[in-house]
Parts: structure tokens; sequence; C-alpha cells
């Protein structure tokens, strides 16, 4: 499957023409895979996300010096969350723009908030075409936001 790219402004004599952007340097990514995001504690983020999120657990393994490669994804979902200490320097508690998706709004917002996770008081509703959606911090204070889409 391939996707057009979207157009380019190119100013010309004052107007601006959109041209299509050239796509023969496409690549063979296929998909987003995994996204990072920093930890203050393996464990404790592992819990968050399993008991409290409800995600599986989909690695766990020891590398490097006494490191861990820890990763965990809501179910059937093909992207994984690596749960990993942040590089030195590098903080936690960020706003990710990671978002899900659910076909339950509504629910999902009253369970989150019922398990005791950081959840918005209350879901925004900004009316078509903009769904509904709310933000969640994890055990860090790492935000993420859920989409209502279908």
């Amino acid at each position: 499957m391939s996707f057009a790219a979207p157009p380019v402004a190119v100013a010309t004599n004052h107007q601006e023409v959109f041209e299509m952007a050239d796509t023969n340097t496409a690549t063979r990514i296929t998909q987003i895979a995994t996204v990072i995001v920093p930890v203050s504690d393996q464990n404790q983020a592992l819990e968050f996300y399993t008991e409290k999120l409800g995600f599986e657990k989909r690695a766990d393994i020891p590398f490097g010096h006494g490191e861990r490669w820890v990763e965990v994804a809501p179910a059937g979902s093909a992207t994984t969350l690596a749960l990993m200490p942040p590089r030195e320097g590098e903080p936690v508690g960020i706003p990710t723009r990671v978002s899900f998706s659910t076909s339950d709004i509504d629910a999902d917002h009253a369970d989150l908030r019922a398990r005791g996770v950081d959840v918005d008081a209350e879901i925004m509703r900004m009316g078509d075409p903009v769904p509904p959606m709310f933000f969640f911090r994890d055990q860090d204070a790492n935000s993420f936001f859920i989409v209502q889409t279908s």
C-alpha cells in the first residue's frame, strides 16, 4: 500500500503553488513498532500498565550490563510501549503525545478512574469532526490520551 505525500507549498511570484512531494525516496518501513516511554522504576511501571490499564506484558528480557527490556501493549496491538529508564539527564513525566483508541470513551474513563488512574476530570467533547478524548497519566506522570474511534 502506498500513500501520496502531502502537497508542498512553493512560492512563485508572490503566489503559492502546491506540488506533490517526490515520493521516489520511500523506505521499506511498514509500521510503528515500539514507542519508548521513560520510567523511573520498571517494576512499578509494569504493574501500572498490566494491572491498571490491562495491557499484556510482551517482553521482559535482560540485556547489556544489568539492563532490562520491558514491553507492554493492549491486547491485539501491533505497536508496543517499551518501559525504559531514561538516558542520563533525560526526564520522566513527559507529554508522550501517544494516543490510544477505544470504542467506549465513557466506560474507559469511568473504569480507569475507578482503578485509581490519574485521568482528566471530564472527557473533552469538542464536537464533530473531533472525537471525544481524555488524557491520563501513568505512575511517573507521563501523559497519554485516549480517543474514541468508533
